[in-house]
């Protein structure tokens, strides 16, 4: 591993914001640090730095624990939420700032700046400040100034959180590619999981100051080990009592469960491609439907229990108030003991009639 926490503690008065937090990251990767407001990401970011000193624990980077290391003597670079561009610095003199601190001689601060400009496609940019340049454009500026001083490692601070949600799409695709071709190790800081399952190559998912689960995204989003992760990750339903659906009667007694609408089909009685498996449905009342975009969010009552699913446009029309046969195939339900995926027993076999 490049880089490690072992047994972080970290806390602010009552406030625990770091709690026996460790994890590891290869070297080259770039990891997503997720979690709500308030788990503790950005403190475990800002101790990496050397921003924050642990309670306890120690941080090894490249085989060295750094601990006692200033920030300046770790080899980071660090891009701020609010990108924290000198003002009255042009996009030149803001991504040059690091390599005057190392006082590097005047050609080499002008050829890097010119390769990093290029590289972030900042080119006949120089001369402007930081005002006069949109909000994707001043992130790239953030990126190129840390990147300046060549660190061994990249950190940012929810990078793309003041930007808009188009101008946020493409810059997530720019970082990828750019810390692909780099090979830099970096690790992001972000609450929103769409972010970190488009951009990351592994996730460490947080919680009160906890890691919850860490692993590949589709590994997370597929497998998530605790009821936390499985609600955080994706959009779900918790239902009581999931023992009452057709083919989870194996279900603990007093658990929960989640649902999530890929776990759900939802179609007209009269459709013969599901005749098949209609002894492992449930009727449903559609209450609401919402346009997404791509589909239709349909919120269905099923047994007085809310259900979400989601439907093709390309599908039938449907209305409020109709009746649809409700397939639920999968649910992750947890108790006290922990946490496991139930599959449809009435499906059974049959399940491939989906595909």
């Amino acid at each position: 591993m490049y880089l490690e926490l072992k047994n972080v503690n970290k806390s602010f008065g009552g406030f625990k914001a770091a709690d026996d937090v460790s994890f590891g990251v290869e070297k080259g990767k770039l990891v997503a640090l997720l979690g709500p407001s308030g788990s503790g990401k950005t403190t475990l970011l800002r101790i990496i730095a050397g921003f924050e000193t642990p309670d306890s624990g120690d941080i090894i980077i490249d085989n060295e624990r750094v601990n006692d290391m200033p920030a300046s003597k770790r080899g980071i670079g660090f891009v701020f939420q609010n990108y924290a561009l000198f003002r009255y610095m042009t996009a030149f003199e803001n991504i040059a700032f690091g390599l005057k601190v190392q006082k590097k001689s005047g050609a080499e601060i002008r050829d890097r700046v010119a390769e990093l400009m290029k590289m972030s496609g900042l080119e006949g940019l120089e001369k402007r400040y930081p005002n006069q340049l949109s909000g994707g454009q001043r992130q790239r500026v953030a990126f190129a100034r840390a990147l300046a001083p060549m660190p061994h490692l990249l950190l940012l601070d929810e990078p793309f959180a003041a930007i808009d949600a188009k101008v946020r799409k493409e810059m997530r695709l720019w970082l990828k590619d750019m810390v692909s071709r780099l090979g830099i190790t970096s690790i992001f800081v972000t609450h929103d999981q769409d972010e970190a399952v488009e951009v990351a190559d592994d996730i460490i998912v947080t919680n009160k100051g906890r890691v919850e689960q860490t692993g590949k995204p589709v590994d997370i989003y597929n497998r998530p080990r605790s009821p936390f992760v499985a609600q955080f990750i994706g959009q779900s339903t918790i239902i009581e009592n999931p023992g009452c659906f057709i083919g989870f009667s194996e279900a603990p007694k007093n658990s929960r469960a989640i649902i999530r609408p890929e776990f759900v089909e939802a179609f007209k009685s009269d459709n013969e491609k599901y005749h098949p498996i209609i002894d492992a449905t449930e009727e449903g009342v559609i209450k609401d439907i919402a346009f997404k975009g791509s589909f239709y969010e349909l919120t269905l009552d099923v047994g007085g229990t809310t259900i979400t699913v989601n439907r093709s446009l390309e599908r039938r029309p449907i209305q409020v108030g109709e009746k649809l046969r409700v397939l639920i195939y999968r649910i992750y339900v947890f108790d006290d003991m922990g946490m496991k995926v139930l599959e449809n027993s009435v499906l059974g076999d049959r399940a491939a009639l989906l595909d």
